[in-house]
């Protein structure tokens, strides 16, 4: 599966041992409650990664046909995927109804109204359910909240009853159940808590069991800790897991499924980078790295903070502010952070990176792919996959054409 390669910064690397742990604990947790999960492939779509993830039974989590034809093409089951997002093109529609995926989750009544169409050209039965915003605030960035009434994301209870009439009312359209997803990065157990007694009176109040759905899709969100990384490497999934079982009131024979992205995948990964320049200003210290928002957005997409360490200097620290080599002023890792002194030709690590990192890269400024490698029992790897991603190509193109 590996070959030794040429370690050139910037490069994601990654821990697939804690990859494995992590996963370990959340199936365990998981199964004790007899709960599905569905990996969120937009986290991270690096195939070593996915490999291993449905090694362990998951299902796939999906926003884009692409999405959809990578876990197909990753071995993921095609009754373990979902397919979310608020713009399905109808190609990508047609494609999921013809690959016979598990669940669409319906974010609009004209989505479900297209759907709808497009399986009664394809004489296929779309299986849906409806995504619904419960109004919760999850207390997360701005930008990472999607729950609330007034959100591009979901079904507003407004229209709850004219969405299940359609589902009920059509012969194309064979309703699952429910989905919710309130926001990521939440770093409280309330908001779930909350999640769980508005899902209790939508069953109750619109009578969701007669309308023959039997499941429920209650998201993600489970925080990591972008602070301390090294003391907590693995999320508490026991805890988040018991506050759904300990809260939800729904009928006994309701499967239950979860879309964890982040939590199973962030802390697995390191994006290493190299000081390319020390620049005195008038009263900070930049740091100039060869790495920067192409490599990790998160930073200037959300003021996300991640852990930066010097893994190549011991001497006495100073403050910096680290910025990445893009034309771009918000091209900003970190400011007024503390390191050993820092010289050019350092190395840097930045924690955290398994998520929202290498599936964000951007090609700004015509900048060269960073590459991935891996770390397994202490030692550093380059996966031969990459190297048949281009022989890939054609089989995937088959299956888009299916």
């Amino acid at each position: 599966m590996f070959t030794n390669i040429i370690l050139k910064t910037p490069y994601y690397l990654y821990d697939l041992d804690v990859l494995c742990q992590t996963l370990s604990a959340a199936t365990l947790s998981a199964k004790k409650y007899n709960y599905h999960i569905h990996y969120a492939i937009k986290a991270n779509h690096n195939p070593v990664i996915t490999d291993m993830i449905n090694r362990f039974g998951l299902g796939a989590d999906c926003v884009s046909g692409n999405e959809i034809v990578e876990a197909l093409y990753r071995g993921f089951p095609a009754n373990k995927i979902v397919y979310a997002g608020v713009g399905k093109v109808d190609d990508e529609i047609k494609l999921a109804l013809l690959r016979d995926i598990f669940c669409f989750n319906c974010e609009s009544i004209e989505e479900l109204e297209v759907i709808e169409q497009v399986a009664k050209n394809n004489n296929k039965n779309a299986h849906v359910a409806l995504r619904i915003n419960p109004g919760i605030q999850p207390h997360t960035h701005y930008n990472i909240t999607t729950g609330t009434e007034e959100n591009k994301f979901g079904i507003h209870l407004s229209q709850l009853q004219q969405a299940l009439d359609l589902c009920n009312h059509s012969p194309w359209l064979k309703f699952e159940g429910l989905h919710f997803h309130i926001g990521s990065q939440i770093t409280s157990l309330k908001p779930f808590v909350e999640l769980c007694k508005k899902v209790n009176n939508i069953f109750s109040d619109f009578e969701i069991q007669k309308y023959g759905g039997l499941h429920l899709n209650l998201g993600g969100g489970l925080a990591v800790d972008y602070g301390e990384p090294q003391q907590n490497m693995i999320p508490d999934f026991s805890t988040f897991f018991s506050v759904f079982a300990a809260n939800l009131k729904v009928p006994q024979n309701m499967n239950i499924h979860f879309e964890l992205g982040r939590s199973l995948v962030a802390q697995c990964g390191k994006l290493i980078t190299k000081v390319l320049y020390t620049k005195k200003g008038i009263n900070k210290t930049f740091l100039i790295t060869d790495g920067g928002m192409t490599e990790l957005m998160r930073p200037a997409l959300y003021q996300a903070m991640h852990k930066i360490e010097n893994i190549s200097s011991k001497y006495p620290e100073e403050k910096y502010d680290i910025v990445g080599p893009i034309c771009e002023t918000t091209d900003v890792l970190a400011k007024d952070i503390f390191l050993p002194g820092t010289k050019r030709g350092d190395i840097l690590a930045v924690y955290s990176c398994g998520a929202y990192a290498e599936s964000m890269m951007l090609k700004y400024n015509m900048r060269e792919k960073a590459k991935s490698f891996f770390l397994k029992n202490g030692k550093i790897f380059a996966s031969n996959l990459f190297e048949k991603e281009k022989k890939c190509k054609s089989q995937i193109s088959e299956l888009k054409n299916y």
